[in-house]
């Protein structure tokens, strides 16, 4: 009875080799706790302020949407510069920026009468930094991690963002209730801080002697890679599927007063968290699969259905049992579709990529919730929530059919996978004892 126990802990273990063998990776992983955790308290602050400022759902909506050109520009430019210039200088000088918006936002937030129109446009420029500076550091997993702890490093950053997605939103709801937004922006600024302090400490990642320089040439060359690989498009559409009609954070704030339970608006953000976390800790066997795609398909499913159902919840805690189970589905499918662009993808053109890859999971909630807010004028939060569930189920399902290259995708087979292992491996060898 013991050896099968033991057989099924050591499944469900989490494989920290990259963290003990990779001193980059081990700063990397600490700066985005503490950043995600900043980051997280912003993200109910937001959206709390707007609905004091207008109580529109509309207007709570359009916060995403505001961010959503600068997202899909700076996204792609971020690619191209991860693969042109240093991607430790990138890191550092958009992290500066940041601090830079977080700041502005509480100094709005002390203001007598905060302004409207800075939500948006701070939400917009923040928005876009992030996009020049994520598409660096997803490539730079790449160079400090081995190839075969790919999905290793996949899970343990996943449980990294889970960790300041639980604490931070649930921290959040009750700083902004009790003290304001303005606590919460000064708390982000001091995260930022924070991180750059061990961000500084990255060895130097320049790019390849050869490396492209960045411009609107290398831009489609990146795009035509991966609309050239069908087994990538299907990762990047289905999660921009999911998401464009399953999330619904907009509707927070609103769902927790028709709960009656105003108090509990951090525990809705922390709860998709509270279900990937726990998928994150116990996501051991997601190492041995190599079925990635069907993976990402069925996960994706899960989320939508379970969006919908979360819709008849009758009370607070019923309702976030529902977002911990998607959330939980959700974050399933992020480490299948993360293992697959890092084990799959030539070197050369991951930052490029990883700007596309940048635009699917991130456009993909920002058009989520404009429709959740859009469909809640109409028909209320219930409504919203479950026919986005609906539509999700329905439109994963559809492209997991038209996508037969994705839905058989396997690693053991796929030539990209074993052309991007037999480099690595050539080039740890050629690399000095």
């Amino acid at each position: 009875m013991l050896d099968p126990l033991k057989r099924l802990a050591r499944q469900l273990s989490i494989d920290v080799s990259p963290l003990r063998d990779s001193r980059d990776y081990r700063l990397l992983f600490a700066s985005g706790v503490i950043t995600m955790f900043g980051t997280m308290i912003t993200m109910v602050a937001v959206p709390y302020q707007m609905k004091q400022l207008t109580d529109s759902y509309l207007a709570v909506g359009l916060v995403s949407l505001a961010a959503f050109v600068p997202m899909v520009v700076c996204g792609l430019w971020g690619g191209a510069i991860a693969d042109a210039l240093d991607r430790r200088k990138i890191i550092l000088l958009s992290e500066l920026g940041l601090l830079g918006t977080s700041t502005a936002l509480m100094v709005n937030a002390l203001l007598p009468d905060p302004q409207v129109w800075v939500l948006y446009v701070l939400g917009a420029v923040s928005t876009g930094i992030t996009c020049l500076q994520r598409p660096s550091l997803e490539a730079v997993f790449q160079q400090v991690v081995r190839h075969d702890q790919q999905a290793a490093a996949a899970v343990l950053s996943s449980m990294r963002w889970n960790f300041g997605a639980i604490v931070a939103p649930a921290l959040g709801g009750l700083l902004v209730t009790a003290y304001g937004p303005g606590l919460a922006y000064g708390l982000d600024s001091l995260s930022f801080l924070l991180s750059l302090a061990l961000l500084w400490r990255i060895r130097s990642l320049p790019a390849a002697e050869d490396a492209a320089p960045a411009s609107l040439k290398s831009l489609v060359e990146g795009v035509r890679y991966a609309v050239g690989r069908r087994d990538l498009m299907g990762t990047y559409l289905v999660d921009i599927a999911a998401m464009v009609f399953a999330m619904s954070t907009a509707l927070f704030p609103f769902l927790a007063d028709e709960l009656d339970s105003p108090q509990a608006l951090g525990l809705l953000y922390s709860a998709a968290a509270v279900g990937a976390l726990i998928a994150s800790v116990t996501g051991g066997w997601t190492t041995r699969v190599r079925r990635h795609g069907l993976g990402v398909i069925i996960a994706a499913t899960a989320w939508g259905a379970v969006m919908g159902l979360t819709a008849l919840a009758p009370n607070v805690w019923l309702v976030f049992i529902g977002l911990a189970l998607a959330g939980a589905a959700d974050m399933i499918s992020g480490i299948f579709r993360m293992t697959m662009w890092n084990q799959t993808i030539p070197q050369e053109l991951r930052g490029r990529l990883a700007g596309i890859e940048l635009l699917s999971y991130a456009s993909g909630p920002m058009l989520g919730d404009a429709r959740a807010g859009l469909m809640a004028n109409f028909g209320g939060t219930r409504f919203a929530l479950g026919a986005g569930g609906l539509l999700c189920v329905a439109g994963v399902l559809a492209l997991g059919a038209a996508l037969p290259k994705f839905r058989r995708y396997d690693a053991r087979t796929s030539e990209h996978a074993l052309a991007e292992q037999a480099r690595r491996e050539a080039t740890a060898q050629e690399a000095p004892a």
